[in-house]
């Protein structure tokens, strides 16, 4: 078979399963299963949809996800985040579990499916870059804040769906039987993560759960999750969009395809990392956007990779995609035969699974490490953290002020690059003549060293530099330009260089400069920037720079024969 299909189909890379490897496969099914059938119907909820597609957003897109990815053991589904980001961007637009409210959802799955397979069919993973670590840790802390918080309420058994409904109780009134539901569910849970972490803690607290409800009729007391559908999901073909709900979901299809790539690249890595191989950035984007897509027709929300379930499918032993085949086969048995043994299980519990999965994501001694590391970083983190508060329940906004705030930090450390003039130092390296306290290259001798890009947004402060440097201090008859840092060049880099050699040269100061590399040597060779002339020196290395401008026969000759354009740079 040619190389093609294999390029877009990688499923077909899969080994030849044998019996071995199946009963693997099987186990790591089977572990994971457990944890992700009870998740998906959590955070169909969590999404504002009927609790039923938590089980279709797992089995065919799942299916599709990894016959379409690189990295086989994602774990593909609904997410904590990204359940969040759907139920909080339709709030307004339609009522939850309505018709409309699954519509549009559905719409926001096709919009970030495309975007999805569009980035990862064109090569352009760059854009996961636009949102940095402290960006979406910002979000993600804001996030679960806000989850345990909707979450609360059913956890406790209010049928008001507010906290403010609890100040509205007398004590003796509190539904004692829902909250002991609730709250001992995820003490279960916890305890159980601590002291039985083998142990399928959330499928048996939901089994236990189920029965003691469906023995003590609990159903006419209190809520529980009811009757769902069984069977195969049927194909779901939306209804054109409005023009102004087309753009109500721009926005935060937008931001829910940022924040499920960048799930979906923290689990990717970890597993490319333990195979030893590159990760497929785009080929992981294509199978995400194929998964989105898959979850549309069939009438469920968008899906993401879930880090914690694709930690356990890694830790479980599973070696291939078969896992996961294998996974959706058990959701497909839950399906057709199983639902309706979820009927009994308390609406406190199904909060407990949620909050028990998000507790995890509250870290807040997180923004002590950045702010010890980067102060900024950390204003950024922190300033996504209380925009995405603040702007519930458009909680997209948070992510987009965060892009928006680390777009201007990196303009601006383009515009001010650093640029620092040099002393020998004592162990013979270059550094910061004035961090240091080093002593000037030479009395007449001006070093500087620019560790940037020299190009339209960080020309003009080389060029600031130098001519107000040059005007405080006119003694000054040689410039050092150590440019061994500068490894890009454009057309704006290539005119101010020229016009500081110009500028130089009317003062009669020589310019030397050390260690072009040669990408940038070739651009300005071309532009003729470089020609031989009395005033510019050209050193291949820093420390034959430094021999030159120390000696003074060498300094004040006229030639600059011993440069050999060829062999240079790097």
């Amino acid at each position: 078979m040619s190389l093609l299909p294999r390029r877009w189909f990688p499923f077909l890379d899969w080994p030849r399963p044998d019996a071995a490897l199946l009963r693997g496969e099987l186990a790591a099914a089977l572990t994971v299963a457990v944890v992700m059938i009870p998740q998906s119907v959590a955070y169909a909820g969590l999404a504002g949809m009927p609790l039923v597609t938590g089980l279709y957003a797992t089995f065919l897109p799942a299916l599709a996800a990894v016959l379409f990815s690189r990295s086989t053991r994602l774990s593909v589904g609904p997410s904590a985040l990204s359940a969040v980001l759907v139920g909080a961007s339709l709030v307004g637009l339609a009522e939850p579990g309505s018709a409309q409210w699954v519509a549009l959802a559905v719409w926001l799955a096709l919009l970030s499916g495309v975007l999805q397979l569009a980035v990862g069919a064109s090569g352009a993973s760059w854009m996961l870059n636009l949102v940095s670590a402290p960006v979406l840790a910002g979000f993600s802390q804001a996030a679960a804040v806000l989850i345990i918080m909707s979450q609360l309420p059913a956890l406790l058994g209010l049928q008001e769906g507010s906290l403010a409904a609890l100040l509205r109780v007398p004590p003796p009134r509190l539904p004692w039987e829902s909250l002991a539901y609730g709250v001992g569910s995820l003490a279960a849970f916890e305890l159980g993560k601590r002291w039985l972490p083998r142990l399928p803690m959330v499928l048996v607290v939901l089994a236990f759960t189920a029965i003691v409800s469906a023995a003590t009729g609990f159903d006419r007391r209190g809520a529980v999750l009811g009757a769902l559908p069984a069977g195969f999901p049927s194909l779901y073909v939306p209804g054109l969009l409005a023009w102004e709900q087309f753009l109500a979901l721009l926005a935060p299809a937008l931001v829910i395809t940022l924040v499920s790539s960048l799930e979906m690249a923290a689990s990717a890595k970890i597993e490319s990392q333990r195979e030893g191989r590159r990760w497929d950035a785009s080929q992981d984007l294509i199978g995400q956007g194929m998964g989105k897509l898959t979850a549309a027709f069939s009438g469920a929300f968008p899906v993401s990779t879930s880090f914690s379930r694709s930690a356990i499918t890694l830790y479980a032993g599973a070696r291939t995609g078969w896992a996961t085949v294998f996974a959706t086969g058990l959701v497909l048995l839950v399906l057709m035969f199983l639902t309706p043994a979820l009927y009994y299980v308390p609406a406190p519990v199904l909060a407990a699974v949620v909050m028990a999965a998000v507790v995890g994501l509250l870290k807040p001694r997180m923004f002590v490490a950045l702010w010890r590391l980067q102060r900024i970083e950390a204003g950024i983190a922190a300033a996504t953290f209380v925009v995405t508060l603040l702007s519930a329940p458009r909680i997209y906004w948070g992510v987009l002020t965060g892009v928006v705030l680390g777009l201007v930090h990196f303009l601006h450390h383009r515009l001010h690059p650093r640029i620092v003039e040099v002393g020998l130092h004592p162990d013979g390296s270059l550094r910061d003549r004035h961090r240091w306290k080093l002593a000037p290259l030479a009395a007449d001798t001006y070093g500087l060293r620019m560790d940037d890009e020299l190009d339209f947004a960080s020309a003009s402060a080389l060029e600031r530099q130098v001519m107000e440097h040059v005007a405080t201090h006119p003694e000054v008859r040689h410039l050092c330009l150590f440019a061994q840092p500068i490894n890009r060049i454009d057309a704006t880099g290539v005119e101010v260089f020229g016009q500081l050699r110009r500028f130089l040269a009317s003062r009669g100061i020589t310019l030397h400069v050390s260690g072009l590399k040669l990408p940038v040597e070739r651009m300005l060779r071309r532009a003729g920037e470089l020609d031989d002339g009395p005033l510019l020196r050209l050193h291949r290395t820093d420390p034959e720079a430094i021999a030159a401008l120390a000696a003074p026969q060498q300094r004040d000759s006229s030639a600059n024969s011993n440069f050999n354009s060829e062999g240079r740079g790097s």
